[in-house]
């Protein structure tokens, strides 16, 4: 590939199934990708794309390199010539957990912030009745929020870390990140009894 090679979404998407089968790695994926073009709105970036294909591919190396998290994405994406503020922006978000490189940009802050913030309201959507993301409001993932036994793996220090660097409130991130994943409740299987509702 050429020295300035800018990967688009659709080979962040194919990059992905390479390297990740699970789906629930695949979806989490799709779901973080569905928050940064979110916030890359509200941002008003220039470049909602690239906002898109980081949050694509923040976990590539997670499913087949656990124990090398944050490392060797970096190989990966060197090999096939991605440009360096991208693999940096992917690196970042393991700041202080499996890497020492520190969010600095925007979208390196939102990533950084809502990898985790995803996972429980994920896991807060599926406990519904409706098993569905678009009936979710605020006051429900607080309440969960709150219940450090529910989606015990979800790191809350981190979201409120990035929360810190970003200069804006809990609420708002977490209201703005729902919203984000419900536009993409159908790729993300979050739709729940509002399936029928977007059948094709």
């Amino acid at each position: 590939m050429e020295k300035n090679y800018i990967p688009t979404r659709e080979e962040a998407y194919e990059l992905l199934k390479e390297y990740v089968q699970n789906d629930s790695l695949v979806k989490h994926a799709l779901a973080v990708e569905g928050v940064m073009v979110h916030f890359s709105e509200i941002f008003n970036a220039l470049d909602k794309e690239k906002w898109a294909v980081i949050g694509l591919v923040h976990d590539l190396d997670y499913e087949k390199y656990p124990d090398q998290h944050c490392i060797k994405v970096r190989e990966i994406l060197e090999e096939r010539n991605w440009p360096e503020e991208y693999i940096r922006a992917v690196v970042s978000h393991g700041w202080q957990l499996c890497s020492d490189v520190e969010p600095i940009s925007d979208l390196e802050k939102v990533l950084y912030t809502i990898d985790e913030l995803t996972g429980l309201i994920n896991a807060t959507a599926i406990m519904r009745p409706s098993k569905s993301i678009m009936d979710l409001k605020l006051k429900s993932v607080k309440k969960k929020w709150k219940d450090k036994g529910f989606a015990a793996g979800v790191n809350r220090e981190v979201v409120v870390k990035g929360a810190e660097k970003l200069g804006l409130e809990l609420d708002y991130i977490m209201e703005e990140t729902i919203k984000g994943m419900q536009k993409v409740a159908e790729e993300i299987g979050l739709l729940g009894e509002f399936e029928q509702n977007f059948a094709k």
